[in-house]
């Protein structure tokens, strides 16, 4: 099973994916954790502003897809986090893989504006940070998510989310 966390920057997608993944290993091993911002790292697609163009963040997404479905491919669980921005991907996921559990952190952009744990969103309104998702570059919220978990005032709590995650993808599965 994919379950395939979604939102934009500060949402808490690493926070909150990260405690799924641990939770999710302690009950079944065979699940790993694949998070958009360590595959920039790992394939040095984080290096040139390019890199987080539409086309930059298309490649890379595209990108993750693959590197699910190969682990999918293997019956490996697979939480994975990003920031996605292309309804296409999200769709086709959802035949892609051998079963689908997407997930959006919805959070207000003045709450993520706040949080700014990256500096992102001030660098962009700085006009020091362009191909800002939220900023300059349109955030569209996915159109199917299997769950949506609101994270903003006050944040979700992390234990909490990450069961409520598990569990309902554990019930769609057996459905």
């Amino acid at each position: 099973m994919i379950i395939w966390i979604i939102g934009m920057s500060g949402a808490g997608k690493t926070t909150i994916g990260t405690e799924v993944y641990k939770k999710w290993k302690a009950i079944d091993p065979n699940t790993v954790l694949v998070d958009g911002d360590i595959i920039r790292r790992i394939f040095e697609n984080d290096r040139d502003e390019s890199d987080y163009s539409l086309e930059g963040r298309k490649k890379n997404a595209e990108r993750i897809q693959s590197i699910c479905k190969w682990l999918d491919s293997q019956g490996i669980n697979v939480v994975c986090n990003i920031l996605l921005i292309f309804p296409e991907i999200s769709s086709s996921n959802r035949e892609l893989f051998s079963e689908y559990f997407e997930v959006f952190l919805d959070c207000p952009i003045e709450i993520l504006k706040i949080r700014d744990s990256k500096g992102l969103y001030s660098a962009a309104s700085e006009g020091r940070e362009k191909n800002v998702v939220g900023v300059d570059i349109p955030f569209k919220p996915p159109e199917n998510p299997s769950l949506v978990v609101i994270n903003a005032e006050p944040p979700a709590d992390i234990d909490i989310t990450a069961k409520k995650i598990i569990s309902e993808a554990m019930e769609r599965s057996s459905e």
